[in-house]
This record gives structure tokens, C-alpha cells and sequence, in this order.
């Protein structure tokens, strides 16, 4: 039975952090809705949805969800083939209703097998890439609404020549509001009096400076006001009708057309693992360490899709920029979620002329900063000093996601993580070791805690370049379990190539019957004695010296 959370139990640090995430998914919100040729307004109603129903749902306290910029090209792809943004609404809501039916089938337990080395690479990745991408925006170039997770650009260029376009394009009251944001951010959680105004996020008083220096320098004619084209930009309806206008609705006639179908099933997919993968680094983020159930999620997604769409929104997944945020500002419970839906919600109704006022330069600074949490030297370091086995796979996952994207990047890591798996199996399925005695040598071959069919190429090697009218120890007493397929061959050699090569061998330490770990299936059962007959095992299970052994041996 899962504990009951009272949401209001920490509504202070909750509605601070909530305030904070509301602030960075906004802009994010808007700018993804303009990358993937939807609607701006239907970037902010998922934005809404995610906060408030997939938060009300999911029983993840730190994530948070909304548009997502791995999928702005699915979403721009689908609603050129599609024909008509109201048809794309369609794929939408089979979307999730294929991702309602993942969750009752249980299929939020694969992200139980992403190595920790991936997600942590990942992470990296993503923060990289925020910092690349909002550097723009720091120097007044706003020309770049890609979002936080594509290096490539709808226009044919990416990230990079992205930056070197910035000189052609530098805003001198930009970079004063992004330097002056990015002293208060880090002066915010550094300086001992600010601390005790924690209550009080440092991003928010970013953010009102940052309106205030601005207003000032319009109103003096200043050289260093920003202009427009450098705020904020939120659709302001003036009457309701208006606000009925900006919301599209499916058109179901679309539930005919397969290429439907074919949206639904690729938003469904990588949506859902998007989502999984998020969650998981979400997790991670968690100071309370805290586990979400992925079932569930995936439930709280499908519906927060299915009520996105019928509301004119883009498909949502969870996020990692805003789940970064949610947790560095210091988010206790999946309340903060929602209250940042709701000020999504309050602020596009009530006060959408004041949100329009908040330089972009002072979010880049917000997120510039979490890029660098994600990113940090020390998180290199870590994995640095593991070794190549942990490094290689997190580097690597490192730079597809910043140059390839999430998914490629994580299924980059996890095949990498495979072979050093099978490659480290291989090796350890036995210690190998050759002893002298008066009497002549003894090879030991100690077989590892667990021998799999994956260590049959290795093993059998290894019994194959056994030296003719050698004599030879296979110990299994440490063994907790040996395939199937290994007994057979440990067999076939005692059996067949050791008596050819007068290999005189002595099997140590095996049990009557090896099982598969928490099993009580009798067919997992693998019993030593369809192998040996009774008088065998009977010297199977003996204990006896190794000079003993020689002597035996040497006296036969």
C-alpha cells in the first residue's frame, strides 16, 4: 500500500520552487511550440497539463513535465505529412492512450536497466548543450528557440555556428542583465547574509532585477534597452473570443488515416522513453532519494497527452531542464509541479503583459547555471577515476547527446555498456593458476560465484589448450550457479577430450543441483546428475588435498 502524501506539507518551499520552474519553462514552453511549427499557445497548454494533471497523476516529487524539444522534430515532420495541425491533435491523443495502455502493461520496468554511468552521461550531455544553447540568448541573439536537447537547427545549422553567430549580433544591455543575473544567482547560495532570504529564490530576484534595469533603461532613452524581440513573447488575447480562437481541437476523422497511426505509435514510443529516462535522472536528483513508480507514470503521461491534445497542446513528456530546476530550487514534493502549472495558467489569463517584459537574457543565465549543475568537472572526475568500464560509456553518451540526440545518445551508452558486460564476463568467469608440486604441476581452474552461458567461449577455450598428460582441479565451490550449457561442456571434456589426451581432472566443489537465483520452478533446475553417475559424485563431493589427488591419480 503506498504511503499517502499530503501535498501541502511543504507549500513554502514548494510554491518558491514551483515559481522558479514556472519562470524557466515559459520561455521553453513558447520556443518549442515556434521550433516545431505548432501553434505558440499550444506550447504553453501542455505546458499547463503537464504541471497540473500528468503532476496530480504521477507519484514522481521532483519531475516535472511539458514540451519537449526531442520531439520538435517528430512533431515539425509529422504536422507537414499530417496536413493540418488539427489531424496531428488526433495522433496525439492515440498517443497516449497507447501510452495509458504501457503503464497497465507494466512496461515502465525497463528503466530499471539503464546503467548509471548512461544517465549521469546524459545528464552531462543535456546540461552542455543548455549552456551552448542559451549562450546566445546571454549576448542578445535570440534567434536560436530550439530548446534544450536538439543540436541540430530546423534553418540546416546547429549549436555551434549558432555561437559564432553571436558577434554579428551582441547586445550590450543583454550581456549587462545576464552578468548582473549571474552575480545574484551565485551570490544567492555563496554569501552568508543572502542566505537567510533563502525563502526567496535567487531566480526570481534575477528576474524581477532584470525587469527593473531594463525598464530603466527605456525610460531613459538608453542605448542599452532591450528591445522587444529580445522579451518574452506571449499570445495576449484582449476578449474571450479571442482566447477560444488560439485553441485548436482534434479533428477525429483523422483515426481513419493510417499515417496517423504511424505518428501515434512514434510519439507513443519515444515519448514514453523520454520519459522513463527523465524519470530515472529525476530520481537521481532527488536529495530525499525518493523512487518513482514508472507504471504509473507512464499512465499519468498517456493521460496528460490524450487531455493536451483535446486541448490544442503538443505531446508532452517529463523534462529534464525543468526538473533540474525544480530540484535545485529546492522542490520537497510534486506539489511544485503543479503549482507551476498553475501559474502557467494564471499567468496567460491574468498577466500575460508583464510576462512579456522579462528579458530572455536573464532566463539564459537561470539556465545556464543548471546546465553547469548537470555538467560539473567533478562528475567527470568521478567517473574518470572508475576507470574505462564506467568512463567510456558516460563520455560517450556524453557526446552523442550533445551531437547526436537523447535517444541516440543513450542507446550509444547502453550498447557500450553491454559489451564491457560480456566483455568483463568473459574474463571472470574463472581464475586460472598453476601450481608445482613434487610429484608434478596442478592446474587450477576456479570457476567464478556465477558461470552463465555468455562464459562458454572463454571456458571452453581455455579446455581446449589444456597441455596433453596435464593434470587439472576444476573448483566449483564457490559457485552459485552454472548454465546449463556449461556442465555439458565441463562433461564432453572429463568425459572425451581428457581421457584422448590422458588430462588426468578432478571436479571440486560441485553441487548436487544448481537453480536460477529466486526461482521455484523445477525446470530451472539444472541437477550434476544427468552428468555423473553415483560413484562420481560421491569423488565429486570428497574433499581431498591436491597431493592427495596426485598420488590417486599417479597410483591409477
Amino acid at each position: 500500500m503506498s504511503k499517502k502524501i499530503n501535498l501541502f506539507a511543504n507549500l513554502k518551499s514548494d510554491f518558491a520552487s514551483g515559481l522558479v520552474v514556472f519562470l524557466v519553462a515559459l520561455p521553453l514552453c513558447l520556443g518549442i511550440a515556434m521550433a516545431s511549427g505548432a501553434p505558440l499557445f499550444s506550447g504553453i497548454i501542455s505546458g499547463i497539463i503537464g504541471g497540473i494533471v500528468v503532476g496530480y497523476f504521477s507519484t514522481s516529487h521532483i519531475s516535472v513535465s511539458g514540451p519537449a524539444a526531442g520531439l520538435t522534430a517528430i512533431v515539425l515532420t509529422a504536422i507537414t505529412d499530417l496536413g493540418a495541425f488539427d489531424v496531428f491533435l488526433t495522433a496525439v491523443f492515440i498517443a497516449g492512450l497507447l501510452q495509458l495502455i504501457l503503464g497497465f502493461a507494466k512496461a515502465g520496468s525497463i528503466s530499471n536497466y539503464f546503467p548509471t554511468n548512461v544517465i549521469e552521461g546524459m545528464l552531462a550531455g543535456i546540461g552542455i548543450i543548455i549552456i551552448l544553447k542559451q549562450l546566445p540568448h546571454a549576448f542578445g541573439y535570440d534567434n536560436d528557440f530550439e530548446g534544450d536537447q536538439a543540436f541540430s537547427q530546423t534553418d540546416g545549422s546547429n549549436t555551434f555556428s549558432a555561437l559564432f553567430s553571436i558577434f554579428d549580433y551582441i547586445q550590450i544591455g543583454s550581456i549587462v542583465i545576464t552578468l548582473v543575473s549571474m552575480v545574484i544567482l551565485i551570490s544567492w547560495d555563496k554569501v552568508p547574509f543572502l542566505k537567510k532570504l533563502k525563502l526567496v529564490p535567487g531566480a526570481l530576484i534575477a528576474v524581477a532585477l532584470g525587469v527593473i534595469l531594463n525598464e530603466i533603461f527605456i525610460a531613459n532613452g538608453s542605448a542599452l534597452a532591450i528591445g522587444k524581440e529580445h522579451l518574452v513573447s506571449l499570445p495576449v488575447p484582449s476578449s474571450f473570443e479571442e482566447f477560444k480562437a488560439i485553441i485548436v481541437t482534434p479533428n477525429l476523422s483523422g483515426v481513419m488515416n493510417p499515417k496517423v497511426w504511424v505518428v501515434a505509435l512514434t510519439i507513443a514510443i519515444v515519448a514514453s522513453i523520454e520519459t522513463l529516462l527523465s524519470i530515472e535522472a529525476s530520481d537521481r536528483m532527488d536529495v530525499q532519494k525518493r523512487y518513482t513508480d514508472t507504471n504509473k507514470e507512464l499512465k499519468a503521461q498517456g493521460i496528460g497527452n490524450m487531455v493536451s491534445s483535446l486541448l490544442g497542446g503538443l505531446p508532452l513528456t517529463s523534462v529534464i531542464v525543468r526538473s533540474s530546476a525544480n530540484s535545485n530550487s529546492g522542490a520537497r514534493s510534486k506539489m511544485s509541479t503543479i503549482i507551476h502549472g498553475a501559474l502557467l495558467l494564471v499567468s496567460v489569463l491574468a498577466i500575460p503583459v508583464i510576462l512579456n517584459k522579462i528579458p530572455l537574457a536573464t532566463l539564459a543565465a537561470i539556465l545556464i547555471l543548471v546546465g553547469y549543475k548537470l555538467a560539473k568537472p567533478a562528475t567527470f572526475i568521478h567517473f574518470w577515476e572508475k576507470g574505462k568500464y564506467q568512463f567510456v560509456p558516460f563520455i560517450a553518451t556524453l557526446l552523442a547527446v550533445v551531437f547526436l540526440d537523447l535517444l541516440k545518445g543513450v542507446t550509444l551508452g547502453i550498447i557500450i555498456s553491454i559489451i564491457f558486460v560480456l566483455k568483463g564476463n568473459l574474463k571472470r568467469a574463472y581464475f586460472f593458476r598453476k601450481e608445482q608440486y613434487a610429484d608434478g604441476d596442478v592446474i587450477h581452474i576456479d570457476l567464478a560465484q556465477e558461470v552463465s552461458f555468455l562464459n562458454k567461449a572463454a571456458i571452453k577455450q581455455t579446455l581446449n589448450h589444456l597441455p596433453e598428460n596435464s593434470k587439472v582441479i576444476i573448483d566449483a565451490k564457490d559457485t552459485v550457479y552454472i548454465a546449463h550449457d556449461i556442465l555439458d561442456l565441463i562433461h564432453e571434456f572429463k568425459t572425451t577430450r581428457a581421457l584422448d589426451n590422458n588430462i588426468k581432472v578432478k571436479l571440486k566443489g560441485f553441487k548436487k543441483a544448481y537453480h536460477l537465483e529466486n526461482s521455484i520452478d523445477t525446470q530451472n533446475y539444472v541437477s550434476i546428475e544427468h552428468y555423473y553417475d553415483a560413484a562420481k559424485r560421491v569423488m565429486v563431493k570428497k574433499e581431498i588435498t591436491d597431493e592427495e589427488f596426485l598420488k590417486q591419480e599417479n597410483g591409477n
